[in-house]
This record gives structure tokens, sequence and C-alpha cells, in this order.
């Protein structure tokens, strides 16, 4: 028996295949200013944002961001057009150089991800069980799935993403995903 073995390069595989969400990241800060000048960064690496959360006041279980400040905000910004989300490891290097321009220590987290119609993806540079190893030293974590016309967490969602308080901006964005999906199936037909 002879087995054919696909010669196709993984380089010609992916280019030909795009798998379309909103880029959003979330962003730590400690105040306007700095939240400004990320905003800005972010605004030169992937566009204008499309839409802007409020700001939520923040709290840790854990003392993970002490390096940045003892009272800290997050905010959300989702970017204009569908994207690749196999470009989600290149989002989460632009983040980490982003954060690493802020200050020495850090003075802002960045974490990038995406959203479609089904879920919440988070780039993490930290591995654990529940995180798939996409290459290159970054994971992707399903956060939130979006389950009879709600998010739903799992058991190690992240308290704040948990608790729903993000909910009415992620499900803005996944409106504008599903708006987008449908005019690029109508481009198609």
């Amino acid at each position: 028996m002879v087995m054919s073995v696909s010669t196709t390069s993984k380089t010609s595989r992916s280019a030909s295949y795009f798998y379309p969400v909103k880029l959003i990241t979330g962003v730590l800060y400690p105040d306007e200013a700095l939240w400004t000048w990320t905003k800005n960064a972010l605004t030169l690496l992937w566009g204008s944002p499309e839409e802007e959360s409020e700001p939520f006041l923040f709290s840790s279980l854990t003392d993970y961001y002490a390096d940045i400040a003892p009272v800290l905000f997050r905010r959300f910004l989702s970017f204009k057009t569908l994207r690749d989300a196999g470009e989600l490891p290149e989002w989460k290097y632009a983040a980490c150089e982003t954060e690493e321009r802020s200050g020495a220590p850090r003075k802002v987290n960045i974490d990038p991800g995406y959203v479609n119609g089904a879920r919440l993806v988070l780039a993490s540079t930290k591995d654990h069980a529940h995180r798939i190893y996409l290459g290159g030293g970054i994971h992707a974590e399903v956060t939130l799935r979006y389950r009879r016309k709600r998010w739903t967490p799992f058991d190690y969602t992240f308290p704040d993403f948990a608790d729903g308080r993000y909910n009415d901006f992620l499900s803005l964005v996944r409106n504008r995903w599903l708006d987008e999906m449908a005019a690029r199936r109508l481009l198609n037909d």
C-alpha cells in the first residue's frame, strides 16, 4: 500500500485560509495619561478603534499586576474590519512590545484577543491547562463563549470576565462581527 503525503507547505495552506474575527484588546492602566498613550500606540499598530468601552475599576485576587500600580482600570478597544484569527500571536507580540515601551517596569498590561459569533479568545504568554499553545511562546484561551443568547464563563474564566461586567461591550463587538459577516456573504454570493 502506497500512502500519499501532501507536499503543500504550511505557508501556502495558511495563505489561502482566512478565519474572520474582530480584534479586541483589554488594557489595564493606572491613569488617563497612560490610557491615552496606550490607545495612541495601539492605533498606530492596528488602525483607529471602532469601539471603546467605558473604564472599569479592576481588582485582582493576586499581586501579579502590582508592578504597574496599586489601583488599575480596565478598558477595551475593538478595531475596524474583520481580521484573520491566525494573526493572534503577532498581536500578542506587538502588545508585549508596547507594554515594554510604556516604561520599566511596565506601566500598562495589554491583552489582545478576538470576538466572533461564538467566543472571546485572549492571547497569553503563560501556559495553563486550559490554554492551547500556538507557537512562539503564545497561548490562546477561550475566555467566554456565547451560548443561548448570552456570554457564558468557564470554571477557569477570570473573575472580572465571569461576572458579566464586560458583556455589553463584547456583545456590541459580536454584533459588529455578525453584520460584517453578513455583508461579506452578500459580496461572495
